[in-house]
């Protein structure tokens, strides 16, 4: 009796996979028709609309939901009517669609206004597999804008994106660096006791979403990475390798200010890497100090030349900031650049 149960739940595991996989692929053909249609329709209403007078265009639109209601149900409700117009404008090459995405990822993208950033989150989210609320997560969060600071680099993450190849094959680390990271998923509260272990912690329950946020191509390694150095002993918080840049990550975790030790701590950890972890066909390791304050100008002295290392110092917050506050952040960080330059 224990065999024939052993092999009937053999069975029924194999045909429950199967049927998954069908649902999943007829859910995605749906997905992929409704997308196609919504645009060919938005095309549609808006030849007929373009040039009218805007009551004119009022009415078309009126008398098509009215029609359509009736006969395909609520989708096509006046107000979805005018999101499928919109649709066509925000994207006018159908053939620039990304099957993978549903409607509802679109109608999260159509809120971005800037069009490099609506072409990142798209390009991203179809090569990562978000899902709507990972999508929205990065847009609230100004991924992009945190990500690429300027039109050149977001065109070599495009590239990256596209091709995952590099020109001279040199990867664009820097364009892979956000800064800050909103670290808000680990619910931290600040208290006497509190400690780096308590984010790195943090990170480990929460790894799924902290390697949302760190972009795409990156995986776990190790948390607290022994390293031996002639008999005296390091720990690194956390090691990942990122796929695309073909790389080691290495991040230590500070709780204040960063400091000249902690950046010259991961100077070494990363030529250690470099001389006896990196395999054949890798990339340079590259270190990220993620500190709850940064201070540019320890930075620039310690490591010197930043085109020449690779070494980087982020914040993180550990709240979900306003809209307000990460500009702010950002126009701080874009107005340092340009000191440097």
């Amino acid at each position: 009796m224990q065999e024939l149960e052993i092999i009937s739940q053999g069975i029924y595991e194999d045909l429950r996979q199967r049927i998954l996989y069908v649902k999943q692929k007829v859910q995605k053909a749906v997905n992929a028709g409704m997308v196609q249609i919504y645009w060919e329709v938005g095309q549609r209403v808006d030849n007929a609309c373009d040039g009218k007078r805007a009551d004119y265009g009022k009415e078309i639109l009126k008398y098509l939901s009215i029609k359509l209601t009736n006969e395909f149900g609520k989708a096509y409700s006046l107000r979805n009517l005018q999101m499928m117009r919109q649709f066509f404008r925000a994207f006018p090459n159908a053939n620039t669609l990304c099957s993978q995405l549903s409607w509802s990822h679109y109608k999260l993208l159509m809120r971005v206004n800037n069009i490099d950033a609506r072409n990142y989150y798209e390009k991203e989210c179809a090569a990562a597999g978000w899902s709507t609320r990972e999508l929205e997560r990065q847009i609230t969060t100004f991924a992009y804008q945190r990500t690429v600071s300027n039109q050149s680099a977001g065109e070599k993450i495009h590239q990256v994106v596209q091709k995952e190849s590099f020109p001279n094959n040199m990867p664009p680390y820097k364009d892979f660096i956000r800064d800050p990271y909103v670290l808000e998923f680990l619910e931290l509260k600040p208290s006497p006791e509190f400690y780096e272990k308590d984010i790195e912690q943090g990170i480990i329950e929460h790894l799924q979403k902290f390697l949302l946020e760190l972009g795409r191509g990156f995986s776990f390694v190790a948390r607290q990475k022994h390293i031996d150095i002639d008999g005296d002993h390091f720990y690194i918080d956390l090691v990942f390798y990122n796929y695309i840049l073909k790389c080691f990550v290495l991040i230590d975790l500070k709780l204040g200010k960063v400091k000249h030790q902690d950046m010259g701590q991961m100077q070494m950890y990363v030529n250690y890497y470099k001389h006896n972890m990196k395999l054949e066909g890798d990339n340079d390791p590259i270190g990220i100090v993620l500190c709850a304050e940064k201070n540019d100008a320890v930075v620039k002295y310690t490591l010197g030349d930043e085109s020449q290392t690779q070494i980087y110092a982020s914040k993180y917050l550990s709240y979900m900031p306003t809209e307000e506050e990460l500009r702010r952040e950002l126009n701080f960080q874009a107005l340092l650049e340009q000191s440097k330059e």
